[in-house]
C-alpha cells in the first residue's frame, strides 16, 4: 500500500497498542521490544452477514502455541471499538474473558484450541475508512495497517500468517457482487432475497491483507496466460457508469504481470486477480491478496477525463500493487518497523517497470523531483526518521516518503553497486529463502549480500540513520589526471545527533569543454573523505557527478556558471543534463532570494539561464518529453530546502516570500526573452494530433511554454490559454490551459472555470481537479477563494480525495500557505481540527506542512508554531495527529 490506560500485555507484543489510550500520553512502541506472538493461527474461518448499518461477523481461529514464544495463560486479541457478542472455546461458551482497554483477553490452558468470537459492527458509521466501511452503497475494507481489529478480535500484527476461508451473505439487490481474497469456491441463493459466496485463499497471509467487497459492480475482464500456461481471470470492478474508463487499468495489469515474469522471474499464483475501485479511500490502493482495493483515482482513465500524468499514475499504481504479490504478500513484514522491506522494494520495482514502459530518462527525472519535494524536506525536519524506524506511536504516520521513496533509492544503490545480473541473483535468493515468511529488512540485505557476493556491513547504516547525506566536491588537475576529493556529512536529526559515514555510490564522468565527453565510471565514497584519480578527456575538464542520481544525496560544489551551461547543453547523461540546468537555476534563485547577488551577478545569472533554455528549445536532438523536463524550474519547496541548508547563504532561514518573488521574476524574464520561441513552440505542439506518438511530449511543452508567457505577458497568455482550452480534445491540454488561467485575472479565467465545472459536474475525480487548480492558483486572493470553495455544495470533509483536492493542494501552494499574515497556516490548522474526529489518518497528513517552522524566517515561524500549539491544546486529539503535532513542536 500507498496510513486509555496502558494495557497489560501477556504476549510481550509491542504491536498490541490499546486503542483506548489517553491521547495525550500515547504508547510508544519500540522495535527492540519485538517478541513473537504466543500463538500460531494456521487457519481462520470468517462468516459475514452483511448490511450497511449492521454486519455480524463470526470468526473461528485454529490456535496452536508458538514454540518460539513464552508460554502464557491467555491470548490477547486486538480490537478497536468492538464488543464480543459471544466467545466459545473448543465449542463451549465461555464467560471468563475480559476486556483490557480495547483488547479481548481469553484464558487458554491447552496447547491447541478452536476459538470462536461473534461481533457486530456498523460499517455505515465508520468515517475512519479503516476496517469494514460503506462507500456509495457498497461495502469494502481497508485493513493495513491495523484495520482488521475494527472487524473482529484478532492478533492484528503482520507476523501472524493464516489461511483464510470466508463465507459472506447479504441482500442480492444491495450487494449483487460478493468478492473476497483468493478463489471463489461456492455460491448460492438464500432466503428472503439474499445470496452467499464462499472464498478460500490457499496462501497464508497476515490480517492486514484481508479484503472483502460487496456491492453493485460490473467488471471489465480479460484473461492473462502466465509463462507456465496458467490462465488467470483478471477483472477490474467498477460502477456501471465507469466501465468505459477501465481499459487502461486492465492493460496495465497485464503489462505488469508479464514484466514481473520477464525481469524478476515472478509468476502470479492464483486463478483470479480482482481490482475494485472505490470512491472513499484513505490511500492510493491496497495490495490485498487476489483482491486489490483501489482509489478510483488510480483506476479510471480516458483522454477526456484523465491527463497524461493520470494515465502514468494508473499504470504505476496498478503495477505497484501487483508487484506486492511477491514483495509484500508472499513475503511480508515481521513487524511494522520493517515496512520499507515491502514498500521500498516495491517502489523500486514499479519505477523500473515505468522506465521500461515509457523511457528511463524522463521517468528518472520525475522520480527524483518527487523525492526532493517530499522526502528531502522530511529528512531535514522534525519528523525525520530512518527508513527502518526505531519507534512509533501510530504506525499510520510512517507511511512516508522516507519509507517508500528513500527506501527505494537505498535498494537502487545496491543494484548500482553490484549490477543488474548480480542484483537479480540476490532478489532470487531473497524470494527463495523467505517465501511464506514474515521477514525483516536485514533478511533482504543479507540475501542481496549473499546472492550478489558483496559485503554490505557498512551499507546497513542507510537503514538505521535518518538524514540526507551531503557530499562536498573539490578537484585538482596534475598532468593528464584529475583528482576528485569527496567529503560526506550526514546532518543531525531528532534523536540522532551523531552520524557515521555511509557508502555512497556515484556514477561520474570527466568531460572536456572542448566537446570530448569522458567515459562513465562508478566510485563509492565509503569514508568521511576520499580522493579518486580520474583520467582527463581533454582540456578544461568538467565533472559530471551523480549521473542518473545514483545516490539520494545533496551534491555541494562550486561549479563555474559556464561549466553548468556546458553540462546543460552537452552532457550525454539525460539526468545530469537536467541537473545542471536545475543547479544553475537554484544557485541563481537562492542568491537572489537571500540578497547575496549583486545586480551585475543577477543579470549574468539570468542571462545564462535564458541561454540554456534557448539552447534546449532549439536542440533538435531532444524529443519534447525531455525538452519539457529541461523547461521546468526548481519548485519553491526545493528552493526552500536549498536556501535553508545552503552554504552559499550561510544556512540562513528560508524566506518563502523572497523565494516566490525571485522565481516569478525569473519566469517573467524567461518568458520575455524567449516569447517568440515559446509561441512558436506552442503553435508547433498544438498541431500534433492526440494519437500521434509525439503528442504526449507536445502537450507537455505546450503548457510549460504558457507558464513562462503568463509570467511575462498575462494578457497574451490568457488569450493563448483560452484558445488552448477551447480547442482541447483531451484533459491534458484542457487542464494545462485552465491551470494557467487560474493564476490570471480576467474573463477568460471565469468563463473556463464555469465551463469546466458544467462539463464535468457529475464526475467526482474531475471535479477534484477543479478544486485543486483553484487551490494552487497564484491569484493573490487564493486564501479567500479556498475558504469559499470549502463552502461549495460539492465539498465534503468525509471524502479523502475531496479534502486532498482542496486543502492539501492549498498546503502545497507556497504563495497562499505562507501568506505573511499567517492566514494560510490558520486555515490548515482549522482543517486538521475539524477533520481529526472524522478521519484522523487523513488529518495527520496535514501536520507536516506546519512542521517546517524552524527553517523559516522568524515572523512566519512564530505563526506556524502558534498553530501547532493550538492543535496540541485541542481536547480528545487522535493518536495520529497528536504524534505528528508533538514531534513537529519538539523534534
Amino acid at each position: 500500500m500507498d496510513i486509555a490506560t496502558t494495557p497489560t500485555n501477556p504476549e510481550g507484543n509491542p504491536e498490541l497498542a490499546d486503542a483506548a489510550h489517553s491521547p495525550h500520553a500515547p504508547q510508544v512502541i519500540l522495535r527492540e521490544d519485538y517478541r513473537p506472538f504466543g500463538w500460531l493461527v494456521p487457519s481462520v474461518a470468517l462468516d459475514f452477514d452483511l448490511g450497511i448499518e449492521a454486519t455480524r461477523v463470526r470468526a473461528t481461529l485454529d490456535l496452536t502455541r508458538n514454540p518460539k514464544a513464552d508460554r502464557e495463560a491467555a491470548i490477547q486479541l486486538n480490537g478497536d471499538d468492538l464488543k464480543p457478542l459471544s466467545v466459545t472455546v473448543d465449542g463451549a461458551l465461555v464467560t471468563d474473558w475480559r476486556m483490557d482497554g480495547a483488547d479481548l483477553i481469553v484464558p487458554l490452558s491447552g496447547d491447541t484450541h478452536v476459538l470462536t468470537i461473534e461481533t457486530a459492527i456498523n460499517p455505515g458509521a465508520n468515517t475512519q475508512l479503516m476496517g469494514l466501511y460503506a462507500s456509495n452503497g457498497m461495502l469494502c475494507t481497508q485493513c493495513e495497517a491495523e484495520g482488521f481489529r475494527r472487524i473482529t478480535f484478532f492478533p492484528d500484527r503482520p507476523d501472524v500468517l493464516s489461511v483464510y476461508s470466508v463465507r459472506m451473505a447479504g441482500s442480492k439487490a444491495a450487494f449483487p457482487i460478493l468478492l473476497c481474497n483468493g478463489n471463489r469456491t461456492a455460491a448460492g441463493e438464500g432466503a428472503d432475497g439474499t445470496h452467499w459466496a464462499e472464498w478460500h485463499d490457499p496462501w497464508p497471509k497476515p490480517s492486514y491483507l484481508f479484503a472483502l467487497v460487496a456491492g453493485d459492480l460490473v467488471a471489465n475482464s480479460k484473461p492473462f496466460t502466465t509463462g507456465s500456461g496458467r490462465v488467470v481471470e483478471c477483472n477490474v470492478w467498477v460502477r456501471a457508469e465507469d466501465i468505459e474508463r477501465t481499459d487502461h487499468a486492465l492493460e496495465s495489469l497485464h503489462r505488469s504481470m508479464r514484466w514481473d515474469e520477464d525481469v524478476f522471474g515472478r509468476e502470479y499464483d492464483l486463478d483470479l486477480y480482482n481490482i475494485v475501485a472505490v470512491s472513499d479511500f484513505n490511500m492510493g490502493a491496497m495490495e490485498n491478496k487476489g483482491l486489490n482495493v483501489f482509489n478510483t483515482k488510480y483506476v479510471l482513465a480516458d483522454p477526456d477525463t484523465a491527463t497524461d500524468a493520470d494515465f502514468d499514475a494508473v499504470e504505476g499504481v496498478i503495477a505497484h500493487e501487483y508487484f506486492h504479490n511477491w514483495s509484500g504478500n508472499r513475503i511480508t513484514c515481521r513487524d511494522w518497523f520493517q515496512l520499507s522491506l515491502k514498500e521500498g522494494f516495491t517502489v523500486l520495482r514499479d519505477q523500473l517497470f515505468s522506465q521500461d514502459m515509457r523511457g528511463e530518462a524522463v521517468k528518472r527525472i520525475e522520480d527524483v523531483r518527487i523525492l526532493r519535494a517530499a522526502q528531502f524536506p522530511e529528512d531535514a525536519g522534525p519528523l525525520a526518521h530512518p527508513i527502518r524506524p526505531d519507534s512509533y506511536s501510530e504506525i499510520n504516520n510512517f507511511y512516508t516518503a522516507t519509507v517508500y521513496n528513500k527506501g527505494a533509492e537505498v535498494i537502487r544503490m545496491m543494484r548500482a553497486m553490484v549490477g543488474e545480473a548480480r542484483f537479480r541473483a540476490g532478489t532470487d535468493l531473497y524470494f527463495d529463502r523467505h517465501d511464506g515468511e514474515a521477514a525483516t529488512c536485514e533478511d533482504f540485505v543479507k540475501a542481496i549480500e549473499d546472492g550478489a557476493g558483496i559485503d554490505l556491513a557498512q551499507f546497513r547504516r542507510w537503514y538505521s540513520q535518518a538524514g540526507t547525506p551531503r557530499v562536498a566536491v573539490s578537484q585538482s588537475v596534475a598532468g593528464d589526471t584529475l583528482t576528485l576529493t569527496l567529503s560526506q556529512t550526514v546532518p543531525a536529526t531528532p534523536g540522532q545527533p551523531e552520524k557515521l559515514p555511509v557508502p555512497i555510490p556515484l556514477r561520474l564522468a570527466v568531460h572536456s569543454r572542448s566537446g570530448v565527453l569522458g567515459a562513465e565510471q562508478l566510485v563509492v565514497l565509503e569514508g568521511e573523505t576520499q580522493s579518486f584519480d580520474l583520467p582527463l578527456a581533454g582540456p578544461d575538464p568538467v565533472v559530471s557527478i551523480n549521473r542518473g542520481f545514483t545516490a539520494p544525496v545533496v551534491i555541494e560544489r562550486s561549479l563555474a556558471r559556464e561549466d553548468l551551461v556546458f553540462l546543460a547543453a552537452q552532457d550525454n547523461d539525460p539526468f545530469a543534463r537536467s541537473e545542471a540546468l536545475q543547479e544553475l537555476a537554484v544557485a541563481h534563485l537562492v542568491g537572489v532570494a537571500s540578497g547575496a547577488l549583486a545586480v551585475g551577478e543577477q543579470a549574468a545569472g539570468e542571462a545564462a539561464i535564458i541561454g540554456a533554455f534557448r539552447a534546449s528549445l532549439a536542440d533538435e536532438r531532444l524529443d519534447d518529453a525531455m525538452r519539457g523536463e529541461l523547461m521546468m524550474l526548481p519548485s519553491e519547496t526545493y528552493l526552500f530546502e536549498a536556501m535553508a541548508g545552503s552554504g552559499a547563504t550561510g544556512g540562513r532561514l528560508a524566506d518563502p516570500g523572497a523565494i516566490h518573488a525571485a522565481r516569478e521574476g525569473l519566469k517573467a524574464a524567461i518568458g520575455t526573452a524567449l516569447a517568440g520561441e515559446l509561441e512558436a513552440l506552442h503553435a508547433r505542439a498544438s498541431a500534433i494530433a492526440l494519437d500521434d506518438p509525439a503528442g504526449r511530449g507536445a502537450r507537455k511543452v505546450k503548457t510549460q511554454g504558457l507558464v513562462f508567457l503568463a509570467a511575462a505577458d498575462p494578457a497574451r497568455a490568457a488569450r493563448l490559454a483560452a484558445q488552448q482550452y477551447d480547442a482541447a480534445d483531451n484533459m491534458t491540454d484542457r487542464q494545462g490551459a485552465l491551470m494557467v488561467l487560474c493564476s490570471l485575472a480576467g474573463p477568460e479565467r471565469e468563463a473556463r472555470l464555469a465551463a469546466f465545472y458544467d462539463r464535468y459536474r457529475d464526475n467526482a475525480l474531475v471535479i477534484d481537479k477543479w478544486f485543486t487548480l483553484q487551490a494552487l492558483s497564484l491569484n493573490p486572493d487564493v486564501i479567500a477563494e479556498v475558504r469559499k470553495l470549502a463552502e461549495h455544495p460539492d465539498f465534503t470533509l468525509r471524502n479523502p480525495n475531496r479534502v486532498r483536492s482542496l486543502h492539501m493542494a492549498f498546503a502545497g501552494n507556497p504563495q497562499g500557505f505562507h501568506a505573511a499574515s499567517g492566514e494560510g497556516y490558520r486555515m490548515i490548522a482549522d482543517v486538521i481540527l475539524a477533520l481529526d474526529p472524522i478521519n484522523p489518518q487523513t488529518a495527520a497528513k496535514f501536520v507536516p506542512a506546519l512542521g517546517r517552522w524552524r527553517r523559516i524566517e522568524p515572523g512566519r515561524a512564530a505563526l506556524m508554531k502558534a498553530e501547532l500549539e493550538r492543535i496540541m491544546a485541542a481536547p480528545s486529539l487522535s493518536r495520529d495527529t497528536f504524534e505528528q503535532a508533538s514531534r513537529s513542536l519538539d523534534g
